[in-house]
């Protein structure tokens, strides 16, 4: 095991005392090609140009001497420092920082950045960072090859914010470029690069008034600004629901769907937009479709009042739904089997929806047994209650259903 590793943040300013005394010592140095090119590094030591980092930490950790890893900077945020510090190596490391690159970006945009999201774009599932720049308001996205500004704005299509794109951020080329998502995609953007993506509507202002400026990071200001709780009341969306959006059966639907960060959920049917919006408020992504346009206009209304964001479509399914991006949750709040069936197609994690006769669920049931999923059906009675007078108000009946997706053998 090496005597010593340090890890330096660099961040394109001077090294400090500290950084200059640990790799004026190195007998091994690992870095990217402009980390080894700087003049600190020992003529002598020998120097690993970092591609893999499990393959770096392997040999740093059967190297005799001692170690110094460059990287750009804060190396324990989103950084190496993950990696080395994993039991396979058992590496135990000294770290000298630097500003980050999210913390340079926004301090470029001149922007706070305690209320934003941060997130990591890979080739390999990129669809997650774009769904949480769908859902928030503010979101740095630290890009690498094949995942950068074009790709983030060829899958927000529908969806507009403005980008703040910062390439090679610290060096003399450095270049911040703001612009609208739609055009993102007309250039060509050098690596590494750091994209700021603003949009969508803030909670209201009477939120962020009653609440200052915040006192927990990652959390929008004001966000978000409807009642405590989910599975809420009729009163907390203008009035009167319908029949599948009724509380009982919205609660139930939604802890089957489990929505969450980094998803994308469609709500088909939307309704009153209940249900689409219990959801984004959980962190999701959503995609609130309808065949009518009041609908969907009740259904931008009522996420603007919670303070959250989604994106409402009009259009009949199924046929909408094949210019979709591809979902993680659906709920089908109505068009039966044939929708079952073109959602099931997408191959979803999770579909959810609802019966009013155990015909309509037995055919619902074969079109996800059919689809490749394994399904629930659980009939829920709900009695609602007049308390004034403890006499029942309202009786439902209704047949639930999930549908979990089989994974391939």
């Amino acid at each position: 095991m090496a005597d010593r590793v340090t890890v330096i943040g660099w961040d394109g300013s001077p090294l400090t005392a500290a950084a200059r005394s640990a790799l004026g010592a190195a007998t091994l140095v690992a870095g990217a090609a402009h980390h080894l090119a700087l003049p600190e590094v020992p003529p002598n030591a020998e120097r690993i140009r970092l591609g893999s980092l499990s393959l770096a930490a392997r040999r740093i950790a059967q190297h005799r001497g001692t170690a110094v890893v460059l990287a750009d900077g804060d190396p324990g945020f989103f950084g190496v420092v993950r990696t080395l510090r994993a039991p396979e190596f058992g590496l135990e490391v000294e770290v000298v920082p630097a500003v980050s690159a999210v913390a340079a970006a926004f301090a470029r945009a001149g922007m706070p950045w305690d209320d934003a999201q941060i997130v990591v774009a890979h080739s390999r599932d990129l669809r997650r960072a774009v769904n949480v720049c769908r859902a928030h308001t503010k979101v740095a996205v630290l890009t690498s090859p094949g995942a950068g500004p074009t790709e983030l704005a060829l899958l927000l299509r529908g969806v507009h914010r403005t980008f703040v794109i910062c390439e090679e951020l610290g060096t003399d080329r450095e270049q911040v470029t703001v612009l609208t998502s739609d055009k993102a995609a007309d250039h060509v953007w050098r690596d590494p690069n750091v994209v700021i993506v603003i949009g969508g509507s803030p909670g209201g202002a009477a939120a962020v008034h009653s609440r200052g400026t915040g006192w927990i990071a990652a959390h929008e200001v004001g966000h978000p600004t409807g009642p405590r709780g989910w599975g809420l009341p009729a009163r907390a969306y203008g009035g009167v629901l319908d029949e599948g959006e009724s509380v009982q059966l919205r609660t139930a639907q939604l802890a089957r769907m489990g929505p969450q960060v980094g998803d994308l959920v469609w709500d088909i049917g939307c309704g009153s937009g209940a249900a689409a919006v219990e959801a984004a408020r959980f962190g999701a992504a959503v995609i609130a479709v309808d065949a009518d346009a009041d609908a969907c206009g009740r259904t931008t209304a009522v996420a603007r009042r919670h303070g959250v964001q989604l994106q409402a479509v009009h259009g009949r399914a199924p046929q909408i739904l094949e210019d979709l991006p591809e979902p993680d949750v659906v709920r089908v709040g109505g068009g039966g089997a044939a929708v079952v069936t073109a959602c099931a197609a997408r191959r979803p994690e999770r579909i959810v929806t609802h019966a009013a006769t155990r015909d309509e669920a037995e055919s619902v049931g074969r079109a996800l047994a059919d689809g490749g999923y394994e399904v629930e059906c659980a009939l829920l009675q709900s009695v609602d209650l007049d308390t004034t007078a403890w006499v029942e108000r309202e009786r439902s009946v209704v047949f639930l259903l999930s549908g979990y997706r089989v994974p391939h053998p």
